[in-house]
């Protein structure tokens, strides 16, 4: 089979439209037949309705500890959006690679295809792994069960980089996350019968009140060390949508919102969502004391860990001989590099591309960028070799 270049891969992947909403299985088939082609093992992970598959790949002997190159095949949608081309063909102008996905992140995952291939092809000593995940885009679901079977099915890789857009500079922490999706359940009545009715809208921004009322005890604290490295330096609690209502004088019914959380390192993602779980619940037995069919309903729809700075962390050493990169860098989104983290891999982000780009119409990856981590992939087989 011939041997793609990483611009090739790259126009392959982008070509699949693999919006999270949708099936990435087609992707997945292409690149599990083109690594197959090179004799190289492959291994799937599907989710609950099989619609959907991670890839798991592994290259060079079949020994523990290898580098472990961590991206996610799905992509935000582009309903909406002004597209000067066509998103699902790369397009290169003054010295950009339009097309969705080519900075998150699917220009990361172009180049570590190419380096499997290339590895596989050299003999490399130290394996290298590909973890391509799904459902990154809506809250990293994809990548514990991902995890998981690797332990299963592969021999145990122990350094992984995430290949989120970062232009190629080292990062060392971000912050984890999680959120609700709140569903304040009222009881209508004509507004001049208040007492005797539940607004789900006034009794939902008692929850929203106590969103604020958090964010400002949390900014009150003296930012610990770690806290200080982040923009801004501390946990933040944010309301985003709200809806709700059927008139001006009717008690609301129905009042909806979402709740997200991004939780400093150090911090226990589950403590700020337990405390919101348990002023939820007061309101709940309140509202249902006025109404037995009134409530709050929570769902949570993710979690993400944050990615702690390691001291002496594999990682990173690796990440910083590979681009010279000696500064330290955090980051206030989350990634998989707390899942990978946590499952007992040394972890760090680095990889092509400016996050600024990132689900933005004309998405594009600079051709420098693009050429730079390829500049990476090579120095990390020197360096297995």
């Amino acid at each position: 089979m011939d041997e793609l270049t990483p611009r090739q891969v790259l126009e392959r992947l982008v070509a699949f439209p693999t919006v999270s909403r949708d099936s990435n299985l087609a992707l997945v088939d292409w690149l599990e037949g083109y690594l197959t082609g090179h004799s190289i093992e492959c291994h799937r992970h599907w989710n609950e309705d099989r619609q959907k598959a991670a890839l798991m790949v592994h290259a060079g002997p079949r020994i523990a500890g290898a580098v472990v190159l961590s991206g996610h095949s799905d992509v935000v949608p582009v309903d909406g959006q002004d597209w000067s081309s066509d998103p699902w063909t790369v397009v290169e102008r003054d010295g950009r690679l339009y097309g969705r996905g080519t900075c998150d992140m699917k220009g990361y995952v172009a180049l570590a295809v190419w380096a499997l291939v290339r590895a596989q092809k050299m003999g490399v000593r130290r394996p290298v792994q590909l973890a391509l995940s799904y459902d990154e885009e809506v809250g990293c679901t994809g990548a514990p069960p991902m995890i998981a079977t690797m332990g299963q099915v592969l021999p145990k890789g122990s350094a992984a980089l995430i290949g989120e857009p970062s232009n190629m500079k080292i990062i060392t922490g971000h912050k984890g996350g999680t959120g609700f999706h709140v569903h304040v359940k009222g009881f209508e009545v004509h507004s001049s019968l208040l007492p005797y009715g539940v607004s789900a809208i006034m009794e939902g921004a008692r929850l929203i009140g106590w969103v604020n009322d958090r964010n400002v005890e949390i900014q009150a604290r003296e930012p610990t060390p770690i806290a200080a490295t982040f923009y801004p330096p501390f946990t933040t609690l944010h309301v985003g949508m709200i809806s709700g209502g059927t008139a001006h004088n009717i008690t609301a019914a129905d009042c909806r919102f979402a709740v997200e959380m991004r939780v400093l390192p150090g911090e226990e993602v589950e403590a700020h969502a337990g405390a919101f779980e348990a002023e939820a619940a007061r309101l709940d037995a309140a509202l249902k004391a006025v109404r037995p069919e009134a409530g709050v309903h929570l769902e949570r729809f993710f979690g993400v860990p944050a990615l702690v700075p390691e001291v002496d962390g594999e990682a990173e050493a690796i990440a910083r001989r590979l681009t010279g990169d000696n500064a330290t860098g955090v980051v206030s989104y989350g990634t998989e590099a707390g899942q990978f983290q946590e499952a007992g891999y040394s972890a760090i982000v680095c990889g092509p591309g400016d996050i600024a780009q990132a689900h933005q119409p004309d998405e594009y990856l600079e051709v420098s960028e693009f050429e730079a981590g390829q500049r990476f992939m090579e120095r990390l087989l020197a360096e297995c070799t």
